[in-house]
């Protein structure tokens, strides 16, 4: 092996290295939070990007373009939508920047990848600190109530007790289930007076679920 070979051989194995150091650090981060895409898929994504820009950087081929595409079907079957609320939407988009990380390191821009590992990593920790607290003094929740018969006017005693306890809120549906009446609403306010409305319903006899 001649002196070019040996150091090119060694950069690879540094990209590889790279690539599995910052797709661990955001696949530890996403595992602990119980999410879909944890510590090995994040780790793949990172490594396959990484190594796909390897090899289109030799080739002088554009696969870049495929690996964005790529991980954007990925991305989509990470999230979940039923009939009112979308859930995994942050894991989609760790899954997109790990991506990129892996294309920046697959094509030399180590500390780019390095620096963009960190950034991330303290938007997801550091701004959930923050997010806590904005959910704990502004605090939004969906409650879909299931009364045990279907009068409209059971919707009225709920909304009362929403406005005694300061708190807003917006009817997101109003359907039918099982011949109840069930009735979606979106609250917001301090998480406290959240608390006491769930205190409310269990004490309505007109609320058979919630």
């Amino acid at each position: 092996m001649s002196a070019l070979e040996f150091n090119i051989a060694n950069q690879d194995l540094i990209k590889i290295a790279i690539a599995v150091v910052c797709g661990g650090l955001l696949g530890l981060e996403r595992q602990y939070k119980n999410k879909t895409a944890g510590f090995r898929t994040i780790i793949l994504i990172c490594l396959g990007s990484t190594i796909y820009t390897m090899v289109a950087q030799r080739a002088g081929a554009g696969v870049n373009i495929n690996i964005v595409t790529g991980i954007g079907f990925i991305g989509a079957g990470v999230i979940f939508k039923d009939n009112i609320a979308v859930s995994g939407l942050t894991t989609a988009a760790v899954i997109w920047i790990s991506a990129a990380i892996g294309m920046a390191d697959g094509s030399g821009n180590y500390l780019l990848a390095l620096v963009c590992t960190v950034l991330t990593l303290m938007v997801l920790l550091l701004f959930n600190l923050l997010e806590r607290y904005i959910d704990k003094v502004h605090r939004d929740k969906l409650f879909v109530i299931v009364f045990t018969n279907s009068n409209y006017d059971n919707m009225t005693p709920v909304e009362e007790a929403i406005a005694t306890l300061q708190l807003t809120s917006r009817r997101v549906q109003v359907s039918k289930k099982d011949g109840c009446l069930q009735f979606a609403i979106l609250v917001t306010g301090h998480r406290q007076n959240i608390s006491k409305l769930d205190e409310k319903l269990l004490q309505m006899d007109q609320v058979k679920s919630f």
